[in-house]
């Protein structure tokens, strides 16, 4: 088998690119999600569908893979301050949940809109949440000052 993939090229040894795949950090702390089979979808579309239900994993979205495998993969020597990270959502949560696994310090920063029961969730895995402007834009600005 061959993988090729645009962006990275050909992966001429897809055996040791399956096994980076297999062995990667990221099962860690994401479950194992089924694939179903979206039947009404499927007839719509006139072609078989497939979801993978990401919305079973612990923070109810993907979001906690790519954060993961992101902080797991800094040098610990730059994670001694912590992490600093803005969303309002559900990345914040996989940050959040990331760093707690991890034991490391974590601020999320969220604009003031943010609904009330992201901001429990952030809480809940233990990060320390600042509510700064209006809007993702300003929210941003401030994590990188």
């Amino acid at each position: 088998v061959k993988i090729s993939n645009k962006r990275t090229k050909t992966f001429s040894n897809s055996k040791k690119y399956l096994s980076l795949i297999k062995n990667s950090s990221v099962y860690d702390v994401a479950d194992i999600s089924p694939i179903t089979h979206a039947t009404n979808l499927s007839n719509k579309l006139g072609h078989n569908v497939f979801l993978k239900r990401e919305d079973l994993q612990p923070i109810f979205s993907f979001k906690n893979r790519g954060a993961y495998n992101k902080i797991v993969n800094i040098k610990k020597d730059k994670l001694k301050l912590g992490v600093i990270a803005a969303s309002a959502g559900n990345h914040a949560q996989g940050v959040a949940s990331a760093c707690k696994r991890l034991k490391i310090k974590c601020l999320i920063v969220m604009p003031k809109t943010t609904p009330e029961i992201k901001i429990r969730a952030v809480k809940n895995f233990g990060a320390r949440v600042k509510l700064f402007g209006d809007n993702y834009d300003q929210a941003v600005k401030h994590a990188y000052e």
